[in-house]
């Protein structure tokens, strides 16, 4: 029969392990332990705290106290080094009388004192305001008491004369009082509010449940060690900023600075920390979702309802996706409602996932995923591939990470907070872009390549021109290695106008047909010669509307560059590359001008035009 002895020496060594995790009067012995990293994702993040261990040999049950109020429960895992095995990692609440943390006290006892003082205050007023009724009362008696003493001829001016001032001056002290009171409620009401807020910032609420993780080790060694908890917290985000400045001369570089706008309101300060920003998702599932049955579902309105093009059978519109009334959505409504199911179905898969809810975030990644294989199959691709994620265009942006230089601190607070990830130095090629036909503003532009080993997010990006501000813009995905182009503001020191010079309508044969003829003026009052592309656009209408349209006699001859001809001039759109000296103004300014003729039935009537 085996012996239970060690099962005995092991239950032993675990209750000798819980007993020194707490004091005699029951208070929870927190093991010292040090939060060293944070990697931040968008929306959460993932904290190691190092935690001291005992130096006796053996099993030990540690606990780490407090964790933060937005702790995801289920997230928290453990990692122990050489001789050191992590058996269990739990996570626990305890009641508690007040908040541990010696700033959230501060601003409790001083909530508590506000608000006693408060009461005092309204106290104070309430017995000011009945002695003012009292007053009131009194006064009346005297008028009353001086009728009658009046009708018996018994008045004594003097005494009628003390009461009367007495009850003025009275009356004048309680108002005075009244007012000082209302105006220190009104006071302590303003420093209590701030200090909720105060609270709200710095512990996420009033915290009256701590939050703790038991961890149970095994040491081999008698010697000092340490393991690593790590565990997610909600109530954290970043996202990418840029500012870009450019010098003043064309041949100085532009200065790119790479910035994060950080919410940090986890309720726990973050000193010092090894910070990582990424943009994956953390997921906790270790193995794939099991693929499901992809079901078709037959019936709905047809989506060649809502598409000219989608002619196919079968195309059918998904549930719950008519307009209001019933009427048809257009092809791009639908295709956004689909792109939106989709992504609020997989944010909660991964919302369940983090909960251990493996069964239900299965199903809304096979959900998603269906959403999607829709698209790829009923949606045209012109369509489908405008944000549509099962597009030809990727579901999710790159997964990036980003380690933050040197230590950063960043305490929890509510507002955002700003961290540099890197500055660098792009070769600039400047030149202006006039788009008469929308503005007469002409625009100082750069062509840029990121040689940094950064991929560059999409992202808000304030542009500087040497150390005056120029204006906003947005920045997008920049790969490394790819060129982009920025803006830096208008130049006043170059005009444009655009004219219609001529137009006129003839008949040839059974058409008709429209001569129109434009001309665009570039007027220069800078030192030196400066490139500038000027566009213009002409209609541009389908094949199976019968209508022609043909650019002749362009000057200066139209651009030659091979993206420009491949993708922009069949949608006719007009772009010129010109040089522009400085003695071109006024009535020496440079021409542009074109003409351009619509050929169409005689019976055909233009009824308006859409930018698309």
């Amino acid at each position: 029969m085996p012996r239970p002895l060690p099962l005995l020496a092991l239950a032993a060594g675990l209750l000798v392990a819980f007993s020194g995790a707490r004091a005699q009067d029951g208070a929870v012995k927190a093991a010292p332990s040090k939060i060293t990293a944070v990697t931040l994702y968008q929306q959460t993040a993932l904290v190691t705290r190092e935690v001291t261990l005992p130096e006796a040999p053996g099993l030990a049950e540690v606990v780490v106290s407090p964790l933060p109020a937005h702790t995801l429960q289920s997230s928290l895992y453990a990692e122990g080094g050489d001789g050191i095995r992590v058996l269990s990692v739990r996570f626990r609440t305890r009641a508690i009388a007040e908040d541990t943390r010696e700033d959230v006290r501060k601003v409790e006892a001083q909530i508590k004192t506000l608000t006693q003082k408060g009461a005092t205050l309204q106290s104070e007023l309430k017995a000011v305001e009945e002695n003012l009724k009292l007053l009131d009362k009194l006064e009346g008696f005297t008028a009353k008491g001086l009728e009658n003493l009046t009708d018996k001829g018994q008045l004594d001016a003097d005494k009628i004369i003390v009461l009367a001032k007495f009850v003025q001056e009275d009356r004048a002290k309680r108002a005075k009082d009244a007012h000082a009171l209302k105006q220190q409620i009104e006071e302590n009401a303003a420093q209590l509010k701030f200090a909720q807020r105060l609270l709200g910032e710095k512990s996420g609420g009033v915290v009256r449940t701590e939050r703790d993780a038991v961890i149970t080790v095994d040491k081999k060694a008698g010697a000092a060690a340490t393991v690593r908890l790590n565990y997610l917290v909600s109530n954290a985000n970043w996202r990418p900023i840029y500012k870009l400045r450019a010098g003043t001369k064309d041949k100085d570089a532009v200065t790119l600075e790479y910035l994060a706008a950080i919410e940090q309101q986890t309720g726990e300060d973050w000193t010092g920390v090894n910070l990582t920003l990424s943009t994956a998702q953390p997921l906790l599932n270790a193995a794939p979702p099991d693929l499901r049955v992809l079901a078709v579902t037959i019936g709905g309105p047809s989506l060649a309802m809502a598409d000219p093009k989608a002619g196919e059978p079968g195309r059918s519109v998904p549930p719950g996706m008519l307009a209001p009334g019933g009427a048809m959505p257009s092809a791009s409504a639908i295709a956004r409602d689909l792109e939106k199911q989709a992504k609020g179905q997989r944010a909660a898969a991964a919302e369940n996932y983090r909960q251990n809810k493996d069964d239900v975030a299965a199903k809304l990644t096979n959900d998603a995923a269906a959403v999607e294989q829709f698209c790829d199959l009923f949606l045209d691709g012109d369509v489908a591939g405008k944000g549509v994620p099962g597009a030809a265009t990727p579901r999710e942006g790159p997964s990036v990470a980003y380690r933050v230089k040197g230590g950063a601190s960043l305490p929890s607070r509510g507002d955002e907070q700003v961290l540099e990830i890197d500055r660098f130095e792009l070769a600039p090629k400047f030149y202006y872009k006039a788009v008469p036909v929308l503005t007469p503003n002409v625009y100082r532009l750069a062509d840029l390549t990121n040689t940094s080993d950064h991929v560059l997010l999409p992202g808000e990006a304030t542009m500087y021109l040497g150390s005056d501000f120029v204006g906003q813009t947005k920045l997008p995905l920049v790969a490394a290695g790819k060129g982009f182009t920025v803006g830096f503001g208008a130049d006043p020191q170059i005009q444009v106008t655009r004219t219609l010079a001529d137009k006129h309508r003839t008949t040839q044969g059974g058409n008709q047909v429209l001569t129109f003829k434009y001309q665009v003026a570039l007027s220069s009052y800078k030192r030196e010669a400066v490139p500038v592309q000027v566009w213009d656009r002409v209609p541009n209408a389908e094949s199976a509307m019968t209508i022609a349209v043909t650019v002749s006699n362009p000057q200066p001859a139209l651009s030659t560059d091979p993206t420009y001809l491949r993708e922009d001039r069949p949608k006719g759109l007009l772009r010129w590359d010109v040089t522009l000296r400085p003695d071109q103004n006024g009535e020496k300014a440079l021409p542009v001008g074109y003409e351009f003729k619509m050929e169409l039935d005689r019976n055909v009537n233009i009824g308006g035009f859409l930018a698309r």
